[in-house]
């Protein structure tokens, strides 16, 4: 259950980004290989899935139904990203036990977390970043926003309807 879709808020991170407001830029390193920056995918419609940790349960089912869902997501030009403070090294394990290879797993390793803390989603007292959605338009405004409880999967139907209103 999204705690307040729209905002992005914690008491212990900074900044709170709303819908509306410019993504910051980050560049982070990809279990694909390389390193990714965000306004590099300007023109596409760009999905942040900010995630706790890889190899956790929620995770382990959150993230290869973007990679099922992969050719629905590039039918609405959207490009999938997710993000965890995980090493490389285990984001590379993870994502070869799951097969996901179409879309790029980000290490906010180090500094630890700190797009994690850009986005106002860094949960400080256990040194991960929420679970959370950001739909990031061609021009880099950030268009929605779901902050959910660490239990709980976001819904991709909802994920869906606001990227159509997105396009």
């Amino acid at each position: 259950m999204a705690v307040q879709p729209g905002r992005a808020s914690r008491a212990d991170s900074t900044p709170t980004l709303k819908v509306g407001d410019p993504a910051p830029d980050f560049t982070l390193g990809s279990h694909l290989g390389g390193k990714i920056t965000l306004s590099d995918l300007r023109g596409k419609n760009v999905m942040l899935a900010f995630y706790p940790f890889a190899f956790s349960g929620v995770c382990s089912t959150q993230m290869p139904g973007y990679e099922a869902a992969s050719e629905r997501f590039g039918g609405l030009n959207a490009h999938v990203v997710g993000i965890s403070v995980d090493h490389m090294f285990a984001l590379k394990a993870w994502a070869s036990q799951l097969g996901i290879t179409s879309y790029p797993l980000l290490s906010d390793f180090w500094p630890h977390g700190a797009v994690a803390q850009q986005y106002g989603v860094f949960n400080a007292e256990r040194g991960m970043a929420d679970r959370s959605i950001f739909l990031v338009d061609g021009e880099g405004i950030i268009r929605y926003i779901d902050v959910h409880e660490n239990s709980d999967r976001p819904d991709e139907e909802q994920i869906f309807c606001a990227l159509e209103t997105v396009r």
